[in-house]
């Protein structure tokens, strides 16, 4: 029989027991003691597939391979580009962790990222917390151009996402921007509706941990933003229609 302690949204301090079984995984900010799994922070208990983390009340971002980040170009080496991702030590993106091929000896590679461009790319490679290696050879993965890059404690960027995905989709389709959310609490956005897009994030941030935020969101976002106008029908003329089938005695006998 598992013996779940705690359950989802419920308050922990570090070192509290979650769950006694083996039939559950640690996720962020937990470990695994004996068959006990127990939390690294204070915050709250998120459970998705039997994977139990913690989402921090506040924090720094602490790196992770397969993160995605938000970074600014701040230097170019012969074989890559240095990346400042946020924290204290910077990242790096080689030449093998772009799609395209590029001949140095052709191609100067300021001009493929120039210093102050904006990436959103993926953490590969993570060798302690100054060596982090950067790939861009991802769907996900995009130069950023135009837009407005804003910052929120990373600590909440978990709910900002929401459960596979269910809040930042949310906000992405109702006010119709393109969104990417970085885990080291750096977001970009662009497109319409700006302004409430950023007021919904602010709102997340500031009540992580609030029963029923998403319906809450969801109903803001509603309110404020008018809904796209239906087409309108298309125009009935009867000289453009013509019968799907006809019958032709000589042919059909």
């Amino acid at each position: 029989m598992t013996d779940l302690l705690k359950n989802e949204k419920d308050f922990v301090v570090p070192g509290e027991k979650i769950v006694e079984s083996m039939d559950y995984i640690p996720g962020r900010n937990c470990f695994r003691d004996g068959n006990a799994i127990k939390s690294k922070k204070i915050g709250v208990v998120t459970i998705i597939n039997r994977v139990i983390s913690i989402i921090p009340l506040n924090g720094t971002y602490i790196p992770k391979a397969g993160d995605m980040v938000l970074g600014e170009v701040v230097d170019i080496q012969s074989n890559g580009w240095i990346v400042d991702i946020g924290i204290a030590h910077s990242a790096y993106l080689p030449l093998s962790g772009i799609r395209e091929f590029i001949d140095t000896t052709r191609t100067q590679l300021s001009s493929v990222y120039s210093i102050g461009d904006l990436m959103y790319a993926k953490i590969s490679v993570l060798n302690g917390p100054d060596s982090i290696h950067l790939s861009m050879d991802d769907v996900r993965c995009r130069k950023i151009r135009g837009g407005r890059v804003l910052e929120i404690n990373p600590a909440k960027v978990p709910r900002l996402i929401g459960r596979e995905g269910s809040m930042i989709r949310i906000i992405k389709d109702k006010t119709r921007c393109n969104i990417c959310v970085g885990q080291n609490g750096l977001i970009w956005m662009d497109g319409e509706n700006q302004d409430i897009a950023l007021e919904a994030i602010h709102e997340i941030e500031s009540q992580p941990q609030q029963d029923g935020l998403t319906d809450k969101i969801s109903a803001m976002l509603d309110s404020k933003i008018k809904p796209l106008p239906a087409p309108a029908a298309p125009a009935y003329n009867a000289a453009n229609t013509v019968a799907s089938e006809s019958y032709d005695p000589e042919v059909n006998e």
